[in-house]
């Protein structure tokens, strides 16, 4: 009996057929980009809980796909309103037809999840060891300015030293 059932096991598994997907096309498939994903219509419309929808789900394309690093997010950039109808029942009254309006996105990308993941603070030199809050700094570029402007400083008859980033007495 058990060698009837090991032939029967090598037969279906040299019948099987195993399929490999080429890195390109894993890698393609797995992308930042919109998506055709079931949308709950509850949860684009919470306030709307006395009716039932039918389907109660529908299909829009959103925005879904890997970034390759745990600091970024895969994000819409462009998007529409895209209307779709839908039967909406309430109890004891007949089923008529509604328009709903949803989001669809139309394109994506990979986007910061927050800026001090993308650009954490070692990642520029700081401006000023001794006055780091007479600077600003961008953390895109990491240049320094002044947080004081020329006209702060005049306010206060006092005129911006760009070196240090003060407002001092004018010279005479």
């Amino acid at each position: 009996m058990l060698t009837s059932l090991t032939g029967i096991l090598k037969t279906t598994i040299a019948s099987l057929v195993f399929v490999v997907f080429s890195f390109n096309e894993v890698y393609m498939k797995s992308m930042c980009q919109p998506r055709e994903t079931l949308v709950d219509i509850f949860q684009e419309y919470p306030d709307n809980t006395q009716h039932i929808y039918i389907p109660s789900c529908v299909v829009i394309k959103r925005c879904g796909g890997c970034c390759n690093d745990e600091a970024l997010e895969c994000v819409a950039t462009e998007s529409r309103n895209v209307t779709l109808q839908v039967k909406r029942v309430q109890l004891r009254v007949l089923q008529n037809n509604v328009d709903l309006s949803f989001t669809e996105h139309l394109k994506c990308e990979c986007s910061c999840l927050s800026l001090s993941f993308c650009f954490p603070c070692s990642h520029c030199a700081p401006c000023s060891e001794r006055r780091k809050s007479l600077f600003v700094q961008d953390l895109l570029t990491c240049k320094c300015s002044c947080k004081f402007t020329q006209l702060d400083c005049k306010s206060r008859q006092l005129e911006l030293n760009e070196r240090t980033c003060r407002c001092d007495k004018p010279r005479r």
